[in-house]
């Protein structure tokens, strides 16, 4: 039997190391994965990470940073200040099928009038993945939000168009992955941090 000293070292110990554990970097499909990001200045927290798989081919790896950590996507959706999908290619895949992809999932999570109202952010979304061309495998694109600042997409750390004003979109488009009718389904459990 442990003396409680022992006891009590033993539990800081084990406290210490857990910390340390939560504080590395993960790795999904040989994708290195920050515990931390920071947009405009603000540092924010791997939520959680998953592949998106279409036809059984493994695309890519998402992993969502926000300000505090949530398990479920209506509290992500209520969050307010900056946040990331961090998305790092596991195949080559053009910029019309990405832009596709994305607008899918806009569709079957809002309806008709939500999407008239998103046009415009939309219209330049696609404008952005227009500029890409061809998402490569290894390529990071990040879709930043900042709200003085709007929607930013930037390919291996390159801005690719301009700013897409609106808090509303980004949360629209956080529902491509996190909403009611996510483009995958164990991706959307492991951004979720399941």
């Amino acid at each position: 039997m442990l003396h409680p000293i022992s006891r009590l070292a033993a539990a800081v110990v084990l406290s210490f190391a857990s910390a340390a554990a939560m504080a590395q970097p993960a790795e999904l499909e040989g994708v290195k994965l920050d515990a931390a990001a920071q947009v405009a200045s603000a540092p924010l927290v791997l939520n959680g990470a998953g592949v998106r798989t279409r036809a059984f081919f493994k695309v890519y790896v998402a992993a969502l940073y926000v300000p505090k950590k949530a398990t479920d996507a209506a509290t992500l959706f209520a969050q307010t200040g900056p946040r990331r999908v961090a998305i790092t290619m596991l195949r080559d895949v053009d910029a019309a099928t990405f832009a596709g992809a994305l607008n899918d999932g806009l569709k079957d999570n809002h309806t008709e009038a939500q999407l008239t109202a998103l046009k415009p952010q939309i219209d330049a979304l696609n404008a952005a993945f227009k500029q890409v061309g061809e998402a490569k495998k290894g390529d990071v694109i990040h879709l930043d939000f900042a709200p003085d600042v709007g929607t930013r997409v930037l390919v291996n750390g390159q801005a690719r168009g301009g700013a897409i004003a609106g808090d509303a979109f980004y949360s629209a488009l956080l529902r491509v992955w996190l909403g009611d009718k996510p483009a995958d389904g164990a991706l959307k459990k492991g951004m979720l941090g399941g």
